[in-house]
């Protein structure tokens, strides 16, 4: 059944929103509220995580740990999903 859903899922366009949402809600949990609080959404599309900010400061800031970011995220949807950010 869950392979079913899947293909539905992938078929019809929706696997990256289902992963963006996971992402989103999971968002605080891996970057920590002070971060999780200057989100305002995240957005998936073709393994480019685009993540958007209200502090430029921060922008500028986890533009030098993408890496990190990016693995972070991946440990916690254990597959590698994500695969650039870009912070807007």
């Amino acid at each position: 059944m869950g392979d079913i859903i899947k293909t539905v899922l992938r078929k019809h366009g929706l696997e990256d929103k289902l992963t963006e949402t996971k992402i989103f809600s999971s968002w605080e949990k891996i970057m920590g509220p002070p971060i999780a609080k200057y989100t305002s959404r995240v957005s998936l599309k073709q393994g480019n995580l685009i993540v958007y900010l209200r502090s430029s400061v921060l922008r500028n800031e986890l533009t030098y740990a993408k890496t990190k970011i990016i693995k972070m995220i991946n440990d916690e949807l254990g597959k590698p999903v994500v695969q650039d950010i870009v912070f807007r």
